[in-house]
């Protein structure tokens, strides 16, 4: 499996990435997730004809994590039904259900890397010794071809919300 260092820090200390690193212009990596029923869900049966924003994110019950979750859930009831928004963490599917209870998120679908970690390897943002996701962000087209990449260089850090925002506008 493939590591790559230097990208990403975590409260500024070097953190190591495992798995493929993902770039604009690809065909975007399949991976098989967990529904907050439990339920294995494959990435790609969600974005089929849809353009879809993945972010990957450590845990949701992290002050910056829920930040970012609540801001694309809001961003994502403006943008309809073309678009689906999805964000993927560690977390337990029963913890990813009670966070977004108590957050009120509806518009964001929320799904658990924690069985495989894979969307962390497929996607390249697996924190190797911690065994969290980095934070990133993804934008794929209708047909499924990666056509932006953020990968966050300070895991506390929040994303570029709005040029993956004007990304993901742009394909519609």
């Amino acid at each position: 499996m493939a590591e790559r260092t230097g990208l990403v820090t975590l409260k500024g200390n070097p953190v190591t990435l495992t798995g493929s690193e993902v770039k604009v212009g690809q065909k975007a990596p399949d991976a098989e997730l967990v529904a907050n029923d439990l339920s294995p869900v494959k990435l790609s049966s969600l974005s089929q004809g849809k353009v879809c924003i993945i972010t990957s994110v450590p845990s949701l019950d992290t002050s910056v994590c829920d930040v970012e979750t609540r801001r694309f859930n809001v961003e994502a009831g403006n943008l309809g039904d073309a678009v689906m928004v999805l964000a993927v963490s560690m977390d337990l599917p029963f913890a990813q259900a009670r966070w977004c209870g108590a957050a009120g998120v509806k518009n964001v679908r929320t799904l658990s890397d924690h069985r495989d970690a894979a969307l962390g390897k497929a996607y390249g943002v697996l924190i190797k010794d911690l065994r969290l996701l980095a934070r990133a962000v993804f934008v794929v087209d209708k047909q499924g071809v990666v056509r932006y990449v953020e990968l966050v260089k300070e895991v506390t850090s929040e994303p570029n919300y709005a040029a993956a925002l004007d990304a993901a506008k742009k394909l519609l």
